[in-house]
């Protein structure tokens, strides 16, 4: 099928299935999937900038169908979610801006394919250790004693010592976070937002792969609130993130609505099965998928033809 807008010939099948297969990953892990979108897209020919703003334009539609189910699961922290918008879209902007700059150089695929990479395997690998190692003391902790059912569902961390350092930085405004049960510096949470729009901009998506790794490790939020709340902080960010690249001239909309045909379907898949697995085994199983979208990445930089 050929799409006029990006000048791009792609198998509509390809491009449900890929949008599929994101609309599980983002309901159950509340990231965008950009680091197998765009790498999917790039691989079929699509340049950095086109497969970045088209991601971030099929992405809204799907976040506004995970976050709407993990809203009736009672997975959203709405304050925490508006509050993080104003800093995820100013990131989203200076990312956009820093994409501009890259397509005027003439380099914006190797650059954006090197950092891409990069940033995938930096998560993966932090990701893998973390939960690893916490599955490890919960397996300790239960050999010694005999833990309760309600001890053996804690959303643990053996980050979580990093993380009350941070919540007891007490930089006024402090904001209570009720439904998350955290308070924290308001400053927190808007650099937390900032980076994740910062990549959001600048790698496509909502960035998701940041943020639930963030909202878990730095704000101390529980992983299926991080995984909700993130969802619907996604909504308005990629909307701003999308009105942004399109006017910049990077996204093809007919790609972005042949994808959420698929997503729609596969982010209420994904915000269901979220209700059987505790928080650390979310965390262990988010750990190949950016591996995946690195691998991607380096295939086609390695051979320089698509797939």
């Amino acid at each position: 099928m050929f799409f006029p807008i990006s000048n791009s010939h792609i198998s509509p099948i390809y491009l449900v299935v890929i949008g599929f297969l994101i609309g599980i990953m983002g309901g159950f892990f509340g990231v965008g999937g950009s680091f197998i979108a765009g790498p999917a897209l790039r691989a079929v020919g699509l340049d950095w900038n086109f497969a970045i703003g088209t991601d971030i334009a099929h992405i809204v539609g799907k976040s506004v169908v995970a976050a709407k189910r993990h809203r009736a699961l009672g997975n959203v922290d709405l304050r925490l979610g508006l509050i993080m918008a104003i800093g995820t879209m100013g990131g989203t902007e200076v990312g956009a801006q820093l994409i501009q700059m890259l397509k005027r150089a003439g380099n914006v695929n190797t650059v954006v394919s090197i950092i891409s990479i990069a940033i995938y395997v930096s998560i993966s690998t932090f990701m893998i250790w973390e939960a690893w190692r916490t599955l490890r003391l919960q397996k300790k902790r239960k050999s010694r004693s005999k833990a309760t059912k309600s001890a053996n569902k804690k959303d643990e961390s053996s980050f979580s010592h990093r993380t009350r350092a941070i919540q007891r930085f007490h930089l006024w405004p402090m904001i209570s976070l009720p439904t998350s049960g955290v308070r924290i510096s308001l400053w927190v949470i808007i650099l937390v937002s900032f980076i994740g729009g910062l990549f959001a901009g600048f790698l496509g998506g909502g960035a998701g792969y940041i943020r639930m790794p963030m909202l878990v490790y730095v704000l101390g939020i529980p992983t299926h609130l991080a995984v909700g709340t993130d969802l619907f902080e996604i909504i308005l960010s990629a909307s701003y993130g999308t009105f942004s690249h399109a006017i910049k001239g990077n996204v093809d909309i007919l790609i972005a609505l042949v994808m959420n045909t698929g997503a729609a379907i596969g982010a209420q898949i994904g915000a269901i099965l979220t209700q059987y697995f505790a928080g650390p085994k979310i965390r262990l199983a988010f750990v190949p998928l950016p591996l995946i979208g690195a691998a991607i990445v380096i295939y086609t930089m390695w051979t320089g033809h698509k797939i």
